[in-house]
């Protein structure tokens, strides 16, 4: 019987503790708030949902109502993650809204605003992301649903000392003002930054081989590793959680091969693999816009096109510029990371594939497989 494999095995194996996210903060916080506003009584602790099934369970850490609204807070626990969040206070603060409105999200004290395009979040809304409003929507309905409110709330989100601890993050360059960004795709910190997560990755090759895989793919993340078992409909003993290391995937497939890779992530991670890099972390590398305009030019783009690239707010902007004029700067990164992978891998028979993702998860660039055992 072989060993179990895929994301949560490898978390198991490194020994390393998980946290949360800033966004299962934000909706504890809320779901507690919103049942005090109806029932006058604050859940403690109170549990929620989490986008793949979890439930986990949130101690308060401020409990106020009173003036037709109440406020709930939660202390991120960020795990063993070196999160610059950890430790921080999330706060909601829940009121009615006008009737049909559904749930209306504010900024607090230190949660940001976007000024900016290309983001996944119109400019002047709070920087709370679609994910995190979906699990405070969700949690809304369910809270109104068991005490019979009608889910038209005012949600509003801070962080104590948010806005000092913004500026030790990428916020004020992408334009979201006044704070931090409430964030997760699954609710879940899975401690990446250090070695054992490198570990981790190796063990989780280790078993894919066992099995047998002849095919694995390296994610990003979460949503990353979903298109990937929708494209090619990969087992979880064949995914690999990579997280920023593409590195440590690339290196250690070199000397332990499986015939093929897929390498999945966000078209900005991907970019900075397609210019070299192979620690993909906002820390030690940066999207190389120059690099995305040369990319651009090569796939036809103006010197116009080029220049707006360079000057784009973020990854996702250029190559919504360039979508947009038909140039595909999507599939050019998408084929620059591969060289990359494949740079390492020389001498090694593993054929490799890309896809480059959107926030949303939608397909914005794919390179076909290409390496040892590929038909040219």
């Amino acid at each position: 019987m072989t060993e179990a494999g895929g994301r949560a095995a490898q978390l198991k194996s490194s020994g390393l503790r998980h946290g949360w996210t800033t966004g299962a903060c934000a909706t504890a916080a809320a779901t507690a708030a919103y049942t005090a506003l109806l029932t006058g009584e604050f859940p403690d602790p109170v549990v929620i949902t989490l986008p793949k099934g979890q439930q986990p369970a949130f101690a308060l850490a401020v409990e106020e109502l009173g003036g037709g609204r109440a406020t709930a807070g939660v202390v991120k626990d960020a795990g063993d993650d070196p999160d610059v969040t950890h430790g921080a206070l999330v706060r909601a603060t829940v009121s009615a809204a006008e009737p049909g409105t559904g749930v209306v999200f504010r900024a607090g004290p230190g949660v940001g605003t976007v000024t900016k395009a290309g983001l996944p979040l119109p400019v002047g809304e709070p920087a709370i992301n679609p994910v995190p409003r979906q699990m405070i929507r969700d949690a809304v309905a369910g809270v109104a649903a068991a005490h019979g409110g009608t889910g038209d709330v005012v949600v509003e989100v801070s962080v104590d000392h948010g806005e000092e601890i913004a500026r030790s993050t990428w916020n004020p360059r992408l334009g979201i003002l006044g704070g931090l960004s409430i964030l997760g795709t699954t609710g879940i910190v899975v401690p990446y930054s250090c070695s054992a997560w490198i570990d981790s990755i190796r063990r989780g090759i280790d078993v894919a081989r066992a099995a047998g895989r002849t095919h694995v793919a390296g994610c990003t993340g979460s949503t990353s590793e979903k298109v990937a078992v929708a494209v090619h409909g990969l087992p979880e003993d064949a995914l690999l959680d990579m997280g920023d290391f593409a590195g440590a995937v690339l290196k250690y497939l070199k000397r332990h091969p499986v015939p093929r890779l897929t390498v999945a992530g966000g078209f900005a991670k991907l970019s900075k693999l397609a210019a070299g890099h192979l620690d993909l972390h906002s820390a030690r590398s940066q999207v190389d816009k120059g690099h995305l305009a040369g990319l651009a030019r090569q796939g036809g783009a103006s010197p116009e096109l080029a220049d707006r690239v360079v000057a784009a707010n973020t990854g996702l902007e250029a190559v919504q510029l360039c979508a947009a004029a038909g140039v595909p700067l999507g599939d050019l990164v998408a084929e620059g990371a591969r060289a990359t992978a494949l740079g390492v891998l020389t001498g090694s028979p593993v054929a490799v594939d890309v896809i480059c993702i959107d926030r949303a998860g939608a397909i914005v660039g794919r390179a076909a497989p290409a390496g040892p055992g590929v038909s040219r």
